[in-house]
């Protein structure tokens, strides 16, 4: 048989079953929505939890007495520990104007500038900041070098940080295993009622002699044209809700440009391709007891 022939038997079917097409094309446009909100939701939450994550830092405070040649030793020393990824250095005299910005009237007071040359260390993975922070202290309270004269203590804050960040993480992933699991047996199960009224009909081609591909290529079909058009009917939906919402206010919430969300013509991809494969996977699997004839 012909693809035309099975394209044919699709749209008749859903022409003389209307209720049961559209309540599986409702609910395929309402979960597709569903996900196309959630999909940039999880992102810019993601964004924001790995923008706070990469703030994680270790600072190193030398000595005042400490010689040029020091600092440099001192830079050799924190880029050969494991897990560092680069080394950045702060003068005094640059760590004063940065804080100055901030109170400009109480450093105006001062004499002298208190303030330490820095060396701020990145770690290649922010898990590692606390290991690499033992690593300078040493053991015993020894330090890594004799020209440094503290390191930062924000052991608690870091813990903290990264305590949160992958609570964010960690929940971001089940509610996304959550909500294509829903999205799945929603989707599924209005399917499946649709086959259900349709059972005599499959029972009656099985009877006299139609191969199981035979009955099933119709239903498989019509599952992507359901689809399909529930998921552009979703799309339309989102674009509304793009144009009239969010980018009006884009200008004035910075929330909603920062950080970097999918493109929305990656998301109309995603849209459609899930809503036709969980239709079509739905009309395939769910067909299957009404073959045992």
């Amino acid at each position: 048989m012909k693809l035309g022939f099975f394209l044919k038997e699709a749209f008749r079917a859903m022409r003389r079953n209307a209720a049961p097409s559209f309540a599986a094309l409702a609910a395929i446009a309402v979960t597709m929505v569903v996900v196309g909100v959630f999909i940039p939701i999880v992102q810019a939450t993601q964004g924001s939890a790995n923008g706070v994550r990469n703030q994680v830092e270790v600072d190193v405070y030398m000595k005042t007495s400490a010689t040029r040649a020091e600092e440099n030793r001192v830079r050799g020393e924190l880029l050969g520990i494991s897990g560092v990824k680069r080394v950045v250095f702060e003068s005094k005299a640059q760590a004063f104007a940065q804080e100055s910005k901030s109170d400009p009237a109480a450093y105006a007071l001062l004499s002298s500038n208190p303030l330490p040359d820095t060396f701020h260390v990145i770690p290649a993975n922010p898990a590692n900041a606390l290991a690499i922070r033992s690593a300078i202290l040493g053991h015993h309270g020894k330090l890594l070098d004799p020209a440094i004269q503290n390191v930062s203590n924000h052991t608690s804050d870091t813990k903290k940080v990264l305590e949160v960040t992958k609570l964010v993480t960690i929940t971001a992933a089940l509610l996304a295993v959550l909500l294509i699991l829903a999205s799945v047996l929603l989707v599924g199960n209005t399917i499946r009622l649709s086959l259900y009224a349709r059972r005599r009909e499959v029972e009656v081609m099985k009877l006299v002699g139609a191969t199981d591909w035979f009955i099933r290529w119709p239903f498989v079909i019509e599952g992507v044209l359901v689809g399909a058009i529930g998921s552009l009917i979703a799309l339309i939906i989102l674009g509304v809700m793009k144009v009239a919402l969010l980018d009006p206010l884009a200008g004035n919430w910075s929330l909603l440009h920062a950080p970097q969300t999918i493109p929305f013509l990656w998301l109309v991809v995603i849209l459609i391709g899930a809503g036709i494969g969980v239709s079509a996977l739905g009309s395939g699997l769910s067909l299957r007891r009404f073959l045992r004839v």
